[in-house]
């Protein structure tokens, strides 16, 4: 993508230009160069405070924000890693509470650029590097690090020692990364998909997991015996009832009343009961019951069903509520449906874009129920998926009306001004261009 991030700050924009012109080679997929670059700057992963580790499918990145928010709800310091960033690539990295300065992240993009030039490094290498660097050089008091990709193979797999890893919900999504064919690893899909996010597991480190299929749990087990790492699983070693009024959750140590989460969605309610059992399950940073009864609705993530505040592209149409989500996935597309049945708003006008490398024709199947009308749109800078070939998937799906635009305000302007609420979904890369036209940064 050519606009993958942009600044106003100039030195951070040479920067950025930089780390865009890096790609993955073909043919590496592997954590050869991503440790030899951390060895030129002493290993800084070796000096961070005590790390949760979070790989998932779908609700690792709110999983990192209830850790984030019960974390600081007990008066901690927490440096955060999450990705991708949605407007400004500052939200990438957050230290001791505040996303990182521009001053601060131009000097270490810089210097981890400079120093790796002969490795032929990734965006995803050299972003890790500088994040590790940013984390052992500025106090905290923990550190949450979600998975960008997998889990086996992602550049932020370099740790020897976390406080604990955890693992969300499991599907299928970047086949063309999870699923390639190699020798050893397991056949069926979504085993395989278990297989790479287990792979974060490290001896002696508790390994926390959401419940799963019998196969896929059996994987699950089959990795964190082979890591030598605790394993503590929803259903057999911890328990979260979840109700209309709370979240009555049990483990071995105990029972707790929690509330329910802000963030919208049945789905939360799960990612917030595996942050509060990464913390029980972990010895190395105390959090009480209190701290995290706090933090549960406390936490905010952006761009998963977030309601739009007033702005230049809601004011478009100011009678009509807007509802954005980055879900790309089935199982994203799944979470969501639900939450529009449960709502009981009737079928909703979308406006959609998603990546090319994406399974639309599933996510927009299972969708289509509770949409009157899809418009697709381009993600510019991105390599979405052809608009025309998503309105013929759209009307493929059932949807009742299918058409195209050019952009998002351009779709906006063709909807009725007054009606039930306005999604729009499809992909995080259009949450982010769709924020920043409204003028909602992430903070």
């Amino acid at each position: 993508m050519k606009d993958f991030a942009l600044s106003e700050d100039p030195a951070v924009q040479r920067q950025l230009d930089r780390l865009g012109a890096l790609s993955l080679p073909q043919g590496r997929i592997g954590l050869e160069v991503v440790l030899e670059l951390l060895a030129r700057f002493g290993n800084p992963q070796l000096a961070i405070p005590p790390v949760l580790h979070v790989a998932g499918t779908n609700g690792k990145g709110s999983t990192c924000a209830y850790l984030r928010a019960m974390l600081e709800a007990a008066g901690l310091k927490v440096h955060v890693a999450t990705k991708p960033h949605l407007v400004r690539y500052n939200e990438r990295i957050r230290l001791a509470g505040a996303l990182i300065s521009d001053a601060l992240l131009a000097g270490l993009l810089e210097e981890v650029l400079d120093a790796s030039a002969d490795l032929g490094p990734s965006f995803f290498e050299v972003t890790t590097v500088a994040t590790f660097l940013a984390f052992a050089r500025i106090p905290a008091d923990a550190v949450v690090l979600e998975v960008g990709l997998g889990g086996r193979l992602d550049a932020t797999n370099v740790l020897q020692a976390p406080a604990a890893c955890g693992i969300a919900s499991l599907g299928i999504d970047h086949e063309a990364f999870l699923l390639n064919a190699e020798p050893g690893v397991p056949a069926d899909p979504m085993c395989r998909i278990a297989f790479e996010k287990a792979g974060i597991a490290r001896s002696g480190a508790p390994l926390v997991t959401q419940a799963y299929a019998p196969d896929v749990a059996a994987q699950v087990q089959a990795s964190a015996a082979a890591a030598g790492a605790p394993l503590f699983m929803r259903g057999r070693d911890w328990f979260a009832d979840i109700a209309p009024d709370g979240i009555a959750y049990r483990d071995a140590a105990g029972e707790l009343a929690l509330p329910l989460p802000a963030l919208p969605g049945a789905h939360q309610a799960d990612n917030a009961a595996l942050a509060v059992a990464l913390l029980r399950h972990q010895q190395q940073v105390p959090v009480s019951p209190e701290a995290m009864a706090q933090g549960i609705p406390a936490a905010r993530w952006p761009a998963r069903l977030q309601r739009l505040a007033p702005g230049p592209l809601t004011d478009l149409l100011p009678a009509r509520p807007f509802l954005l989500d980055g879900g790309h996935n089935p199982d994203a597309a799944l979470a969501l449906g639900r939450y529009l049945r449960d709502q009981a708003v009737g079928p909703v006008d979308a406006v959609m874009g998603m990546m090319a490398a994406k399974d639309a024709r599933r996510f927009l199947a299972i969708l289509s129920p509770h949409l009157a009308s899809v418009t697709a749109v381009p993600i510019p800078g991105s390599d979405h998926l052809p608009i025309e070939t998503l309105a013929a998937l759209s009307a493929e799906a059932g949807v009742p009306l299918t058409s195209t635009a050019p952009d998002v305000p351009a779709a906006l302007e063709r909807l009725a001004p007054e009606g039930g609420p306005v999604l729009i979904a499809g992909s995080l890369y259009l949450a982010g261009k769709v924020l920043a036209a409204n003028r909602e940064w992430p903070d």
